[in-house]
Parts: C-alpha cells; structure tokens; sequence
C-alpha cells in the first residue's frame, strides 16, 4: 500500500512538473531580419558611408601624395648627396607614417560613429523586442541569428542570480 501510495504521489509530482514547463511560452526572432528592414538603418548606413568616404579620400590623396615624392626619390636619388638622400627619406618615412596614423585614427572615428548611429536603433528594436514579449507573456525569446540562439528577453522571475550567490555565501 505505501508503495502505491509513494507511486501515485511520484507520478502526481511529475505530471504536474511536466504540466508547469509546458505552460512555458517560448519564442524567437531573426534580430538581423528585424534589422535589416528597419528603415532607420538605411538612413544609418548611409550616414556611415559618407562619413567613411571623407576619411578614404583623405587617405587617397597623401597615398597619392606619398608615391609622388617616393618617384621623384627614386629618379633622383642618383644625383643626390648622402644628405640630401637622409632628408628626403625622413620625409617619406613621416609622410608614410602620417598615412598609417590617419588610417588607424579614421578607424576609431569610424567605428565610434557606427556605434552612435546605430545604438539607438539597436534600443528601439530591443524596447519593441521586450514589449511584443510582456503583451504576448513570453518568457523567453531567442535570437536564431545570434551564436547559440542568445537570449535577448527573459522574465526576471527565472534569474536565479541571486539564489546561486547566496548558495556561494556571496552577498
């Protein structure tokens, strides 16, 4: 009798935790699906484009600059003194090292500007990501385009944080 008894109550107790994860609403989205059709981003990424091509023409034009005097070392050098040559080639060596520096100054500027054109689009999508989710009562949703289907909007009530710093003694 206890058997059945211990039995019956094992097959209530996982009928009933089975019933509880099914009730679980999961969902997902293609976050770069959503970003491609937002139309603020086109008005970004033109913005951008721009906004590189500054820096690319300028880069152009002392490359340009840069291969002129090195010609004009190379068919001269002959008839040059020794230091004539060491000034001429100090100036190829900054000019060549002005290039690198401006490329690597246009890439943070660059990279700093895409950052702030496209964060508040990044914040709509997850402000309307979030709200689809709480008028839906989702629990969770993934981002299949994501490394791993990320999780970009979960119910706090599922954070177990806090139950596992204090299982660790750390407040």
């Amino acid at each position: 009798m206890k058997k059945l008894i211990v039995f019956l109550a094992c097959g209530i107790m996982i009928g009933s935790a089975a019933k509880a994860q099914t009730a679980m609403k999961i969902a997902y989205i293609n976050s770069a699906v959503l970003l491609q059709s937002m139309p603020e981003r086109v008005n970004a990424d033109s913005a951008l484009s721009k906004y590189t091509r500054t820096f690319q023409e300028q880069i152009e034009m002392m490359t340009k600059e840069f291969q002129t005097k090195l010609s004009a070392f190379q068919k001269d050098e002959k008839t040059m003194s020794e230091a004539m040559k060491e000034v001429k080639a100090k100036e190829l060596q900054d000019l060549q090292a002005r290039i690198e520096s401006t490329q690597q100054s246009a890439q943070e500027k660059i990279q700093q500007k895409k950052q702030d054109l496209y964060t508040p689009i990044l914040e709509k999508a997850d402000k309307a990501i979030k709200d689809v989710a709480k008028e839906k009562n989702y629990d969770y949703i993934f981002d299949v385009n994501s490394q791993g289907g990320g999780i970009v909007y979960s119910k706090e009530e599922f954070d177990v944080t806090a139950l596992v710093k204090a299982k660790l003694g750390i407040k």
